[in-house]
């Protein structure tokens, strides 16, 4: 699998805030206001809270957001795989995380027989063996 996902340095700054849309891991992504957004920014407070996955998918899949939708807080290497087929497309990684260790992270997993948010078709629809 390629990596497609942003990797950010911790406390970077985006360029104009007004076109960004924190949620917190309470919020009702389904309801949230998106006009004139560009970035929605969904925090993990801890590795182990998966809420922002479940968001990330709702604003890809039934908003049809297409702009950038960022992990912050809790973000580890292990993640950025399962975010990236979610519909996340940065992240600011933890600062104790090795970006070193991304790429190998992306080639343990080359396919995957289930859709994702990109592309919902299973595996065998796609024309694979």
């Amino acid at each position: 699998m390629q990596q497609t996902i942003e990797l950010l340095a911790a406390g970077a700054v985006p360029a104009d805030e007004r076109t960004v849309l924190r949620l917190g891991n309470d919020a009702d992504p389904l309801g949230a206001e998106l006009a004139g957004v560009q970035r929605i920014e969904l925090h993990f407070p801890k590795f182990s809270d998966g809420r922002a996955f479940s968001q990330a998918l709702l604003l890809r899949r039934r908003r049809g957001f297409r702009g950038d939708i960022r992990a912050t807080g809790d973000v580890l290497v292990d993640q950025l795989v399962q975010m990236q087929r979610s519909g996340f497309s940065s992240a600011v990684l933890r600062a104790d995380q090795n970006v070193d260790f991304v790429p190998r992270q992306f080639d343990r997993y080359p396919a995957f027989y289930q859709g994702d948010a990109q592309d919902g078709r299973p595996r065998f629809a796609k024309g694979h063996a």
